[in-house]
């Protein structure tokens, strides 16, 4: 009975979506650390904080949307939803988790890393309760959450954090929200606003034209950045450049994914199970490192 409930405690924190987390490690890279164990290890530790912090956010939301994720076709499988966990047990992990969290942070990670983590469940906590009601709003609060963690990454690491990687990140990040909010809409139908209310201010056309903007966007201001003076100057090359196509690539086939396949509503879930699109991640990974520690 007790390791069953840790097992739903564990599928309630969603490990696959702990992906997104990943992001968390954009700093250390591209402020070239990567081989410094000192670094990798801060940058680590933040990483498990985050997937802890998000963990408990995510039992947190689906406490709080019970009612409504019953009736969703997916959503409804899950341990507080299908009633195999109790709310009981699921606000005991969260204070366990939560205290777990706190003392990780308190002793290997900065204070600056810790008002940032805080300001991220703030965010979140604000998010469940009021401003996932109110249009647009609620898919800037979805992108603010990435943006926070590339810059908790920087607090954890004590390095600069680039205006370029600040656009670049709530572009990409308003990119999936809006293609998160689209495939509900699109999976749900008729059904959608019994779900999410704040489904009824949307359509797919509105979501159509304002994923353009940001995919334009996007792609754009990756460029401009590659091409900077401040970057080639800062990394001491111009060849970043090299990485655009798998940038290109990577938002292409997430866009034929949405279009043609219906997806998008989990971007760990597509990330993990479409192998052009993880191997499109990785070789830029691969490029990135190359261009940027290699002389």
């Amino acid at each position: 009975m007790y390791d069953n409930t840790i097992v739903l405690v564990f599928k309630s924190m969603r490990p696959r979506q702990w992906t997104k987390n990943f992001i968390v490690f954009a700093p250390l890279i591209f402020s070239q650390h990567l081989f410094d164990f000192h670094y990798a290890l801060k940058a680590l530790n933040a990483f498990i904080v985050f997937c802890i912090i998000s963990g408990c956010v995510y039992i947190a939301n689906d406490i709080i949307d019970i009612e409504q994720d019953k009736k969703h076709p997916l959503k409804s499988c899950r341990p507080i939803a299908s009633g195999k966990l109790s709310k009981l047990y699921a606000w005991k992990a969260i204070i366990f988790l939560g205290i777990l969290a706190g003392i990780i942070s308190w002793l290997f990670c900065t204070i600056e890393f810790i008002f940032v983590a805080g300001v991220y469940i703030a965010l979140q906590i604000g998010y469940s309760l009021y401003l996932k009601h109110i249009v647009i709003l609620d898919v800037f609060c979805i992108a603010a959450g990435f943006l926070l963690r590339v810059i908790a990454g920087a607090e954890a690491l004590q390095v600069s954090f680039s205006t370029w990687l600040f656009i670049c990140t709530i572009l990409l990040s308003l990119f999936l929200a809006l293609s998160k909010r689209r495939h509900e809409l699109i999976l749900l139908e008729a059904d959608a606003v019994h779900h999410r209310k704040i489904l009824f201010e949307y359509s797919p056309g509105l979501l159509d034209q304002m994923i353009s903007i940001v995919t334009t966007s996007t792609v754009i201001a990756y460029i401009l950045y590659t091409i900077s003076s401040e970057t080639i100057e800062k990394f001491g090359t111009d060849r970043l450049i090299y990485t655009t196509p798998f940038v290109l690539y990577g938002i292409f086939r997430y866009l034929y994914l949405i279009h043609q396949r219906n997806e998008g509503g989990s971007p760990e879930k597509v990330l993990l199970n479409d192998k052009p699109l993880l191997s499109a991640v990785i070789l830029y990974c691969i490029t990135a490192c190359i261009v940027l520690y290699t002389r």
